[in-house]
């Protein structure tokens, strides 16, 4: 069994979060997804919706078998519990594949990290969603 491990905030689900999962769970027999906890998305803007929705959100999509929060204190812990064959990295995610691949060897860990391409499309990431819901919405 092949275990892929998918991390990311997931907030404001869409398409290019569905891409981004197809292909990782193309990578592999069984898709774990690591939704990021609130308190631990420190390099965006915090998640407009809950921990506990994402989780929701992400847990019913068709690729992923399994779904768990990340955990607050140690990031790498359910990644040490899941034990996976390979971790893959959304084209925009801020870490560097080397820096990650060096972390996992340090911990033990020797899934090999791949990175995902971006998904072309007019509203696939939240940021974009957001601000055209914000330039559709603004009173006159």
């Amino acid at each position: 069994m092949r275990r892929v491990v998918a991390t990311g905030t997931f907030d404001i689900l869409h398409p290019g979060h569905l891409f981004y999962l197809e292909e990782s769970k193309k990578l592999g027999d069984e898709l774990h997804v690591i939704v990021a906890r609130d308190a631990n998305v420190r390099h965006k803007p915090s998640p407009v919706i809950p921990e506990d929705q994402r989780l929701a959100m992400v847990a019913a999509l068709k690729p992923v078998d399994h779904a768990r929060l990340g955990d607050v204190e140690d990031i790498f812990a359910p990644i040490r519990e899941i034990d996976p064959d390979v971790i893959t990295l959304g084209f925009n995610q801020f870490f560097r594949e080397d820096d990650l691949r060096r972390a996992l060897l340090e911990r033990g860990l020797r899934a090999a990290v791949v990175r995902i391409g971006s998904y072309d499309a007019p509203l696939s990431s939240s940021s974009r969603i957001v601000a055209r819901i914000l330039g559709q919405r603004r009173q006159p």
